[in-house]
């Protein structure tokens, strides 16, 4: 049962524009972040929370060995989809039945990382519920989160984020320019202006305008963006009247919330009708799109066309409503900020029909995407297909949340929902898989195709042994109910379905007669060719399983044909790794070895995070059987890490845990428990992508892996000498004290610690603080 998952993408978030200096609210946060594992920054809409958050993380990130991690809230809509999008967020690949939140914990115990979780205010207790389990259940996980309220633990230590300072407009401001309100102001009016800069003519106005916004960052963004056609001068003119119409000729001030409201109220009025319709349309969005999305949803009633829609997201990028980014997969999308969107929404709703009209429209688009994406899935375009739908997640759970939340709309939630097996499947995704094809079920009990696939897929996505039980139901269910409605490839998916769960429950000799028969029947009519190569790949397996190697290696042969006919990577990345098993089954190790790595190369070709934990497993074995003992002690570390985002059980399948055993059975006995234990903690200490590539440009010497310059790589305690002051240092990574924290406790300047942790990072050969951590392990 395959899984294929998409890089780590939830780094920080790229900024596109220059950030105004913040220099001491940098320093409050790092402050706190390093005495406190809850840090919230609170503050009014517009006041720039999330690019604070950014900026904190990303100067503290070097004291979490397990990194930053970034979580975009404002497109999540659903309380029990906040675990699921953490987890989705940190690379976990949960097929467990426990609450999801619990087994979020569970994975990340050992964990020392920095969680950002942006956008909270409007899931505040699922957030705090999700704050607290992580504090509690963890001693290495910090939280820093973004919310206009509070989160209300009492573990959580706030910091408000205020608007920026702005000098008196009557006072002296000689080193006014020195103020983030007044800078910030002149940076995006320079870019619409070339050429425009802080003048003794213009201060006082840009001061007494930026007092007037409050030093709200996104309401003076979206001022300066009309100095394209008026001056400072005319700019303040024109905002003093509006302001003295929304207070009645009150010189009042208008509270934070109200100020930003008139600042978007008067972009709004800047824009034409046909970009105000868009910007409204646009709303129904969830987190970032592309322009056949903003076309999809756009279009009619007044937008008549695609180039209608081109026009006015051009209008709105140029009036700062839109920001520009790059997706996933390298394409220009596009994202509206959380307080336009609300106000986009707003104006929507004031339009009898138009919201639902155009989240019908949105859930269509979304439809089409999946069936475009399920028909070309087998093919040569699957790493492109996954980093497209890992860019569109966010809209794929809104057109879900929509279909079954809004009556008369159930049915089409169910066909969306089924129509997405590969990306619950082969994109890393089961257990929300699973909480979608629930509900599904749930709201269309009655018999239908779309009820048939979406019972299948819900048991394809079993993958633990409690689960395995009604998964095998659910498929079989599906099967009955396909051949009831004369649907030959529903019954064909189903029984692939319950064929896999069979060999995962360790009937071999059941499952190679279930996919022997399977594969003599040939191709049903509109079976997918991916689970038609799938069954091909399980009857291999099953046959090496029991030792008819050649008849595997036959098999397998076939699944290169068909692959190679159709430039596919994913299926043939498990049939070159049942070629591997094959031949080593044989005895033939060199060939063996050959195929494994192959195997390893086309799943990290389209990031199968399953597929490179058997392949790792696979690989270990191989070595251990060829004598190389320490570096399959080294795999087997990096393996088990691999294994520990998934399920580190290997779902209770004694076919997939007995390839593990005998490998380290074979390496204890041959070099010794503690021997094996200092391997296995080198390969546990790198991350993902470095074991991989290490593996592949290995020499095979029993050294340990090579560095990727290809030489081999001996065990640093055999050659490296580090300074008492160095090896103090090191003790205090491993206990995993942050530079800072490093620097109070010896005494010293914060720049020397970090010059410390630097030397010995490169006297060891070393990346990241948890392979210090693994050789002082070592060491002890």
């Amino acid at each position: 049962m395959g899984g294929s998952a998409p890089r780590r993408d939830c780094h920080l978030p790229v900024e596109t524009t220059s950030f105004v200096d913040r220099r001491s609210e940098l320093a409050e946060g790092r402050e706190l972040l390093a005495r406190a594992r809850l840090v919230t920054l609170t503050g009014p809409g517009g006041v720039g929370k999330t690019r604070l958050a950014g900026r904190i993380a990303a100067r503290v990130g070097r004291a979490f060995p397990d990194g930053v991690r970034f979580v975009h809230l404002s497109g999540l809509h659903d309380p029990a989809l906040v675990p699921l999008a953490v987890a989705d967020a940190l690379g976990l690949h949960d097929h467990s039945e426990r609450p999801a939140l619990d087994s979020l914990v569970e994975r990340v115990r050992e964990r020392r990382l920095l969680l950002v979780v942006d956008n909270c205010e409007h899931l505040a207790t699922a957030c705090a519920a999700l704050a607290g389990a992580l504090l509690r259940g963890t001693t290495g996980i910090r939280v820093l989160a973004t919310s206009r309220h509070r989160l209300g633990l009492t573990e959580e230590h706030l910091m408000e984020v205020r608007p920026l300072p702005v000098p008196d407009p009557d006072g002296d401001l000689t080193a006014a320019d020195g103020y983030p309100a007044l800078a910030l102001f002149a940076d995006r009016a320079a870019a619409v202006v070339p050429g425009f800069r802080l003048t003794a003519a213009n201060r006082s106005a840009v001061a007494r305008l930026c007092r007037r916004l409050d030093g709200l960052p996104l309401a003076i963004e979206l001022a300066a963006v009309r100095m394209r056609v008026l001056d400072v001068h005319q700019l303040l003119a024109r905002l003093d009247d509006r302001y003295r119409l929304l207070t009645g000729g009150s010189p009042a001030v208008l509270p934070r919330h109200q100020t930003l409201r008139a600042a978007v109220d008067w972009s709004h009025e800047l824009c034409d009708a046909r970009e105000q319709a868009v910007w409204a349309r646009l709303s129904v969005l969830a987190g970032s799109f592309d322009l056949a999305a903003a076309e999809a949803v756009c279009c009619g009633g007044g937008v008549a066309e695609g180039a209608d829609v081109l026009e006015a997201v051009a209008g709105l990028v140029d009036k700062s409503v839109l920001c520009r980014e790059t997706g996933p997969d390298g394409g220009l999308r596009y994202r509206l900020l959380d307080s336009l969107r609300h106000y986009g929404l707003e104006r929507l709703r004031e339009m009898p029909g138009e919201e639902r009209a155009a989240r019908v429209r949105h859930r269509d688009w979304v439809q089409q995407l999946a069936a475009t994406c399920e028909r070309e899935w087998f093919g040569p375009g699957q790493p492109g297909i996954v980093a497209r739908l890992r860019a569109d997640r966010d809209n794929i759970r809104a057109a879900l949340d929509f279909s079954l939340t809004t009556p008369g709309e159930a049915h089409a939630g169910l066909r969306l929902a089924g129509t997405l097996w590969f990306h619950w499947h082969a994109c890393g995704a089961p257990r929300e898989g699973r909480y979608w094809l629930d509900r599904a079920l749930d709201a269309n009990p009655d018999p239908s195709p779309e009820r048939a696939r979406a019972l299948w897929t819900a048991g394809l996505l079993a993958g633990c042994p409690e689960d395995l039980t009604r998964g095998r139901r659910r498929a079989e269910e599906a099967r009955a109910l396909a051949r009831r409605l004369g649907d030959p490839a529903e019954a064909a998916h189903a029984d692939y379905v319950i064929g896999v769960i069979r060999l995962f429950s360790d009937d071999i000799p059941g499952a190679l007669a279930h996919f022997r028969a399977a594969v003599a029947r040939g191709r049903a009519p509109g079976q997918h060719l991916s689970l038609l190569g799938l069954d091909h790949v399980e009857l291999a397996c099953a046959l090496a399983f029991l030792g008819r190697a050649d008849e595997a290696i036959e098999v397998c042969e076939e699944i290169r044909r068909m692959c190679a006919e159709h430039g596919e990577q994913w299926v043939l990345s498990y049939g070159e790794r049942i070629l591997a098993l094959a031949h080593a089954v044989k005895g033939d190790g060199e060939r063996a070895e050959a195929h494994a790595r192959e195997a390893l190369r086309l799943k990290l070709a389209v990031h199968d995070v399953v597929g490179i934990g058997l392949t790792l497993d696979l690989l270990a074995r191989i070595a251990a059987d060829r004598g190389a003992h320490r570096r399959a002690a080294l795999v087997l570390g990096g393996a088990d890490r691999a294994w520990t985002d998934v399920d580190r059980d290997r779902w209770g399948a004694a076919c997939l845990n007995a390839t593990r055993r005998a490998a380290e059975d074979r390496v204890r006995e041959a070099i010794g428990a503690a021997a094996y234990r200092r391997a296995y903690d080198r390969g546990a200490a790198l991350a993902l992508p470095e074991l991989a590539a290490r593996v592949l440009d290995d020499t095979g010497d029993d050294t340990g892996l090579a560095r990727p310059d290809g030489h081999p790589e001996e065990p640093p305690a055999a050659t490296v000498r580090l300074t008492r002051r160095e090896a103090q240092v090191a003790e205090l990574v491993a206990e995993g004290l942050a530079n800072q924290q490093i620097a109070d406790r010896l005494v010293i300047a914060r720049r020397t610690a970090e010059g410390h942790v630097e030397r010995i990072l490169s006297k060891l050969g070393f990346s990241n603080r948890s392979q210090i951590a693994a050789w002082v392990a070592a060491q002890r």
